[in-house]
């Protein structure tokens, strides 16, 4: 049997790491979360996920900062990050594309679209 791929999803919303986490757990991933960067980078150093999936305003550390982070780590530069974030100001996305991140998505999504953005990644990163 094909071993689950591992997914972290980092937001300080409860609903939404609700919502994500029972959409990907669906869709056949193995699923971690956390509330904000600090315990993020944490979990990435950790569990080593093959993918990321963070919000952009959180407290403690933001995902931008975390991204940066995260792309510093040569163990871990590769990991494919997606930016998942209701931020709609054209300048504050551009700078988060700057820390590093693969794909930015806008709150709210459809499920799909994201698993598709993840899938493909994924495929890339292979």
């Amino acid at each position: 049997m094909k071993a689950l791929k591992k997914i972290l999803i980092i937001d300080d919303e409860p609903d939404i790491l609700e919502f994500l986490s029972y959409n990907f757990r669906k869709n056949k991933f193995n699923v971690s979360i956390a509330n904000n960067g600090s315990e993020g980078l944490a979990k990435i150093r950790a569990e080593k996920p093959e993918v990321i999936i963070s919000d952009i305003l959180m407290p403690e550390m933001d995902g931008i900062e975390m991204c940066r982070e995260l792309r510093k780590d040569t163990g871990m530069a590769a990991i494919p990050f997606i930016f998942l974030t209701a931020v709609n100001d054209d300048y504050k996305v551009l700078y988060a594309m700057t820390s590093g991140a693969d794909q930015f998505a806008s709150k709210p999504i459809r499920f799909e679209y994201l698993l598709k953005m993840v899938n493909n990644l994924l495929e890339e990163n292979e």
